[in-house]
């Protein structure tokens, strides 16, 4: 449960940073495609990191469900692939980092039907 909480609260710190300094520090680095990437970045982790608190909150209420346990390792993963690499994307430039993202994606989708799933189970 705290782990969860605490892996949440450290990615939505990140997400309001990254966003701040995408629309301070970037503003006048990347043209707006690039801006608009880092975004949707910033957006996609904010949305996670909520997900996560939750789990965590859900996590108080059951005893261990690895259900909810594994849909917060994906999110994070999610995280890490889907919003990492739309970063590194927006600041290199690199195309071929777009091919990594969907696989961020899906982790996002399994981890929300994995809460679906614990919350009809467990709850």
């Amino acid at each position: 449960m705290k782990t969860f909480i605490i892996i949440g609260a450290i990615n939505a710190f990140l997400a309001v940073a990254l966003g701040a300094f995408g629309a301070h520090g970037l503003k006048d680095r990347l043209d707006p495609y690039y801006l608009d990437i880092w975004k949707t970045g910033v957006q996609y982790q904010m949305f996670h990191a909520t997900g996560l608190l939750v789990i965590g909150i859900l996590l108080g209420k059951v005893a261990a469900s690895s259900y909810f346990t594994w849909s917060g390792w994906l999110m994070l993963i999610g995280i890490i692939f889907f919003s990492g690499s739309l970063y590194i994307l927006s600041l290199t430039k690199v195309g071929i980092l777009g091919a990594i993202t969907p696989i961020g994606g899906v982790c996002f989708l399994a981890g929300w039907v994995l809460m679906i799933i614990g919350t009809v189970k467990d709850l």
